[in-house]
């Protein structure tokens, strides 16, 4: 998957640990754990924000694109109306 979490890193930086991090904002231990390995699909605006704010960050030092370079099919692009 092209979009990447650096959760694992931001924690480092900030040498914080998963749990510290869960109790600060709230979230289980399981949730964080999903988005730290990759695992999860989507990641809601109020969450990403509580992390933010727990680690004093921006969403961009969290989440990253790497093109993948794999060829696959891509959706056309519309032109606008």
């Amino acid at each position: 998957m092209p979009i990447i979490i650096n959760l694992d890193v931001m924690l480092a930086r900030r040498k914080m640990r998963l749990t510290e991090l869960s109790a600060r904002v709230g979230i289980t231990m399981a949730n964080l754990s999903n988005l730290k390995t990759g695992k999860a699909r989507a990641i809601r605006f109020s969450t990403l924000d509580a992390i933010c704010a727990a680690l004093d960050c921006q969403p961009a030092d969290l989440i990253e694109y790497r093109p993948s370079e794999e060829p696959g099919p891509q959706a056309p692009i519309r032109d606008a109306p």
